[in-house]
């Protein structure tokens, strides 16, 4: 029980930066019906575009952070015109073989350039504590979860609040509605991508101070991402959050409280997945989609 108070703070901050992370793939399934498998690829190009800033020209990752969300978000576009847009028709298979196949030339143009070698951006408050009796609070943690709510209320602000972001909600409820309303279905489906792969970037700033970097961290991040909304509900924000944060309570109670528990928490990802498509295939917060 003492440890209790420190399982909760920590599972609060790592619930915010989990929800960071699901909440584009959560997006852009929702609108395109297209799960992003190069999801965590562009987590993983965020990364290495904060670590090189710091690295080389002495760029904090949250003063760079603005320039690789935009960043990101031209690269996805540029991924939905030549790829994506293609197969938006196609059948699922297709569909699933090409975001793999990103996925896989993503990894590999980071290893040809970056080679597989450990890296980390190590800004002061990396690893700083504040300690507030038995408790203690990174730095780093809480500026993630900081960043994290910034990112998520701006979201949830142009979806709720702007005309483009009212026509991506349009199209996801009802595409053939939206298009007699006016709205270009195919703009709104780039416009989705793109801000996933924004928000993948944004991400990736972020834990390039709290994880080792490789050409090979995307693929534990989008399992993780996948078991968020999954748990929540394929294309539901707020079925994203509750995701996020029962698998941050999770993972941080078994990393406390069972032996060796670091590396059991690892598996929790894996074993929410299976759990809730046995048991609720739509998630939480899920329902039913026309494909």
């Amino acid at each position: 029980m003492q440890l209790l108070s420190q399982v909760i703070v920590d599972s609060i901050l790592l619930s915010g930066l989990y929800t960071l992370l699901a909440v584009g793939l959560s997006l852009g399934f929702g609108v395109t019906r297209i799960i992003n498998f190069a999801h965590g690829e562009f987590v993983m190009l965020g990364a290495y575009g904060a670590f090189w800033l710091f690295t080389l020209f002495k760029v904090d990752p949250l003063i760079s952070l603005p320039l690789i969300v935009v960043g990101g978000y031209f690269v996805g576009w540029l991924v939905f015109k030549i790829a994506v847009e293609k197969v938006l028709a196609a059948p699922h298979l297709n569909q699933i073989l090409l975001m793999f196949g990103i996925h896989l030339v993503l990894q590999n143009i980071a290893v040809v350039l970056w080679t597989g070698d450990v890296r980390s951006a190590m800004p002061d408050y990396a690893l700083s504590t504040w300690t507030f009796g038995d408790v203690f609070i990174i730095h780093g943690r809480l500026i993630a979860f900081a960043v994290a709510t910034v990112m998520i209320g701006g979201l949830i602000g142009w979806l709720h609040f702007t005309e483009s972001g009212r026509a991506v909600r349009a199209v996801s409820q009802n595409r053939d509605a939206a298009v007699l309303m006016g709205i270009n279905p195919v703009r709104m489906y780039a416009l989705s991508f793109a801000a996933n792969s924004a928000l993948a970037a944004a991400t990736g700033v972020v834990v390039s101070f709290l994880i080792n970097i490789t050409p090979f961290m995307g693929f534990s991040i989008l399992l993780k991402a996948l078991a968020i909304v999954i748990l929540g509900g394929l294309g539901s924000v707020i079925g994203t959050l509750v995701g996020a944060v029962i698998l941050a309570f999770s993972e941080t109670t078994v990393a406390y409280y069972v032996p060796e528990g670091s590396g059991w928490a690892e598996g929790i990802a894996f074993a929410l997945i299976i759990a809730i498509l046995v048991v609720r295939p739509r998630g939480i917060a899920g329902e039913s989609k026309e494909t």
